[in-house]
């Protein structure tokens, strides 16, 4: 029995005969001279993986964190590992402490908190160098927590808190101005189109109003009335000027029958010529030039009545308020009509 000895995959066991090293045993079957060799060490060749415990380091600015460490591993000579030293895995873990403070050391505490890839990366290398000679190798570094002093920890939130309500009053104002730009650009863009609108409103209008015009003065024309026609048409005007809000009296001058007939002979000075009968021909020039006439004598008329209206205005004068103004029908020379 002492001398078959089977040895399991991915496992190496270390021979001495009479203490002193003889061979390394291969997984499968082998064979032992009994008595004389003897197993010292069955050393195992999977990757191993090892937490250690917490370690308080000091960073530069003098705080003093808690690192828990992951550290993968494995043997890949294992007489050297067997005889270059006692216990390999108790000097991994020293080395890892003494190698992690030196790195933190040279750290502050936001830097630590930051720079895990970096700190990772250091560590494993000073450990692939010191542990090659031992037949160990060290394939992997891992910063498993950092944790900082609850006070620490406390202004930290504050200041992450603070951070955040900051970040958001920024993305709220920011809201805030956009909307309203865009608010005063869509009613930049309505007022515009508003104002475009009423344009053209205003425009159509007044082409509308003229075509009516010249096809009044047209068929007036062509119509050829006599003056005792435009009279009538006058006389039936005159209640809708007197009809306003803001007319509290009206006067109607003596020489109204006068006034008729200077409009009636503007409006059909085509009458005198060719007759008070209508005709059905009319010439557009003639029309034309007999509207401007018409129209001169109109606001000439209007002109002197408006003047009689205002002398006779500036005569009056009121006893009381509420109570209309009479005057003699001798000083306006024509009669006096109350509104």
């Amino acid at each position: 029995m002492k001398t078959v000895r089977i040895v399991p995959q991915q496992r190496m066991d270390v021979v001495e005969r009479l203490g002193k090293y003889k061979r390394t045993l291969s997984p499968g079957l082998n064979l032992l001279v009994p008595f004389v060799d003897s197993v010292r060490a069955k050393v195992d060749m999977r990757e191993n993986v090892v937490s250690f415990p917490p370690q308080p380091v000091i960073t530069s600015d003098n705080l003093v964190v808690s690192i828990d460490t992951v550290l993968y591993f494995k043997a890949i000579d294992p007489v050297r590992a067997t005889y270059e030293i006692s216990n390999f895995l108790q000097a991994i873990e020293q080395l890892t402490v003494t190698t992690l403070r030196n790195v933190i050391g040279s750290l502050d505490l936001e830097r630590a908190l930051t720079s895990r890839e970096e700190i990772n990366r250091h560590l494993s290398t000073v450990l692939d160098e010191t542990t090659g000679r031992w037949g160990v190798k060290v394939t992997r570094v891992e910063l498993k927590a950092i944790e900082p002093p609850p006070s620490i920890r406390d202004s930290m939130e504050k200041q992450m808190r603070a951070e955040r309500e900051r970040r958001a009053t920024i993305l709220n104002a920011e809201g805030h101005k956009q909307a309203q730009i865009l608010t005063a650009e869509g009613e930049k863009q309505s007022a515009v189109l508003r104002a475009d609108g009423d344009r053209q409103s205003r425009i159509l209008t007044a082409e509308g109003q003229a075509k009516a015009i010249r096809t009044v003065f047209h068929a007036i024309h062509e119509a050829n009335p006599s003056q005792k026609v435009l009279a009538y048409q006058y006389l039936q005007a005159l209640p809708q000027i007197a009809n306003g809000t803001a007319n509290k009296v009206w006067i109607v001058p003596t020489e109204l029958t006068k006034a008729l007939e200077g409009m009636g002979g503007a409006l059909g000075g085509l009458a005198s010529m060719v007759g008070d009968v209508p005709s059905s021909t009319v010439d557009a020039a003639a029309v034309a030039r007999e509207a401007a006439e018409a129209a001169e004598a109109a606001t000439r008329e209007a002109a002197a009545v408006n003047a009689q209206v205002r002398a006779a205005e500036a005569q009056v004068t009121l006893p009381a308020a509420g109570q209309p103004s009479r005057l003699p029908a001798g000083e306006l020379g024509g009669p006096q009509v109350s509104a």
